[in-house]
């Protein structure tokens, strides 16, 4: 792989999975013959639900924390996330022997929350259609001495998600293209970095909830744009603005932005669940109903698509995706 002049390289990615080896999962690649026939490609599948923590986020936790120094881990570490990075952040600090304080919006679901907890962390809430949480966990982190590791605004971070990306290429080969949900952007961006250096000619698209389409109109302007907080059941992915890092690498290798609805993102989850047998969170959800919808538009003929997570209570998915029979 070749190196750029981005903040995030190949070989960043490269050397955050050999950091990662025999840490993370090394996550399955499904295949269904019935959604290759419904959307007219040939899908393959990373399924970061199989994650350790439940989602890929915990790629990047790890890589970035486990950089730290003695005198950093000794401290603490500290972060902000709706429940997936913070369930991550919590448990790469188990693995590495620290504390972890988690500011997470109080209305984040339950389940997220309680695993967070479980896994040791000290969790501080806040509003998150009023308060600005990277300003409450910046003043936690300086009056305790704590160093933050964020979502998705750092190189190890980034470099850590891509190496989903990197272990779908080397067990399936080739692609015609690779989609992934966007919240922040550190998952495509990592993503993005790979597939481009490994296949120039890949398309490369990220999906995001109506509600929340800031990439997309970021990406449309060539700036970053901020929108309403977005009300949406894909809570991770209910973000205002694009991280700056990570729109500086995805305006330069990202293909384009698709959009959801909160209805089609709910007839995923149903169809991962009835007919791939697997469980999906929303926001992991977008990239199969951005195919299953056809918003994606034609597909070529591989197709590689991250299913970001799996973290959901069973009242919850209960709650968004019972009643009747699957109409396909």
């Amino acid at each position: 792989m070749t190196t750029t002049s981005s903040p995030v390289t190949p070989d960043d990615v490269r050397d955050a999975a050999a950091r990662l080896a025999g840490i993370a999962h090394r996550t399955p690649v499904l295949r269904s013959r019935t959604l290759d026939a419904l959307v007219g490609a040939e899908v393959h599948l990373k399924c970061e639900n199989f994650q350790r923590a439940g989602a890929f986020k915990f790629r990047g936790a790890y890589n970035t924390a486990s950089r730290l120094t003695p005198e950093q881990l000794a401290r603490g570490i500290a972060a902000y996330s709706s429940g997936n990075h913070a369930q991550a952040v919590a448990l790469a600090a188990r693995e590495l022997g620290t504390t972890a304080v988690i500011v997470m919006p109080e209305d984040a679901p339950p389940s997220k929350r309680e695993a967070t907890a479980a896994y040791g962390a000290e969790i501080v809430t806040y509003d998150r259609y009023t308060e600005d949480r990277v300003a409450i966990a910046g003043a936690l982190a300086a009056e305790r001495g704590l160093t933050v590791v964020p979502p998705y605004e750092h190189p190890h971070v980034i470099a850590g998600q891509g190496t989903a990306a990197l272990e779908l290429f080397e067990e399936v080969g080739e692609l015609d293209a690779l989609i992934a949900p966007v919240g922040g952007g550190g998952l495509i961006a990592g993503s993005a970095t790979v597939a481009k250096a490994l296949h120039p000619g890949i398309q490369v698209l990220g999906v995001e909830p109506e509600a929340g389409d800031d990439t997309k109109r970021s990406l449309e302007a060539g700036r970053r744009v901020a929108v309403p907080v977005p009300r949406t059941i894909a809570d991770g992915q209910a973000l205002h603005t694009p991280g700056e890092l990570t729109f500086s690498i995805n305006r330069r290798l990202v293909d384009g932005i698709e959009l959801v609805d909160d209805d089609e993102i709910r007839g995923a989850m149903r169809f991962a669940f009835e007919r791939l047998k697997i469980v999906v969170e929303p926001s992991g959800a977008t990239p199969l109903a951005a195919l299953l919808s056809g918003r994606a538009g034609p597909l070529p003929r591989r197709v590689g698509v991250i299913v970001s997570g799996g973290n959901i209570d069973a009242a919850r998915f209960a709650g968004l995706c019972g009643g009747g029979d699957l109409d396909r």
